[in-house]
């Protein structure tokens, strides 16, 4: 399965290791016309306004929502949850501009929501949710100037919560997490991602 890291800012080398450790054939994506013949793609975290501004610049916007027309599906990670959302609350681009975001998933999400970087922490995440495959223990989560979901739509399912604040969310071959799985030893989400998102 060849997957696809959006490769602008960001940690994308941390999700490029955990996915080859799911089995996963994974390029590095630095322009659009890259993700020719990709399953998936990870949208990692960063600076959403970072990443949002040279997804622009690059034409990122318009050629992964054609990707996606044809069948790709999207994994985003904390400043990528936020870049999938439909709606944003708490922040613009630095030029005063709304942040770009693609507007994929029915959810609407607080930047910073838990905070500043100072205000980082980790959790157990209960992830039941995604089914008896993954779970057994707590995902051990990491926040880090974490967005958070604060509504969804009819069609997006909630995957976890952190003190009743929703931090993990599929809506169809899209998932979003306010966390960084891949700063973790456990591949799980990432599996998730893979056997089950794109299946």
């Amino acid at each position: 399965m060849k997957i696809g890291v959006l490769a602008l800012q960001g940690d994308f080398r941390e999700h490029a290791v955990m996915l080859r450790q799911c089995g996963a054939e994974v390029s590095e994506i630095r322009k659009p016309e890259q993700m020719g013949g990709l399953r998936g793609l990870v949208v990692p975290g960063g600076e959403s306004t970072a990443i949002g501004k040279l997804m622009d610049a690059y034409g990122f916007l318009n050629a992964i929502k054609e990707r996606v027309a044809g069948g790709m599906g999207l994994f985003g990670t904390c400043a990528g949850l936020v870049l999938l959302a439909r709606e944003l609350k708490g922040g613009t681009s630095l030029e005063g501009r709304p942040q770009p975001v693609l507007g994929l998933i029915d959810m609407v999400v607080r930047r910073n929501a838990f905070g500043r970087q100072v205000d980082s922490f980790e959790a157990d995440l209960d992830i039941s949710a995604m089914g008896e495959a993954y779970n057994g223990s707590p995902f051990r989560a990491v926040f880090i100037r974490a967005p958070q979901i604060e509504a969804v739509g009819p069609g997006v399912a909630v995957l976890g919560r952190v003190e009743e604040k929703v931090v993990l969310a599929r809506q169809g071959r899209f998932l979003a997490a306010a966390f960084h799985p891949e700063l973790t030893s456990d591949t799980r989400i990432h599996r998730y991602f893979l056997e089950e998102v794109l299946a």
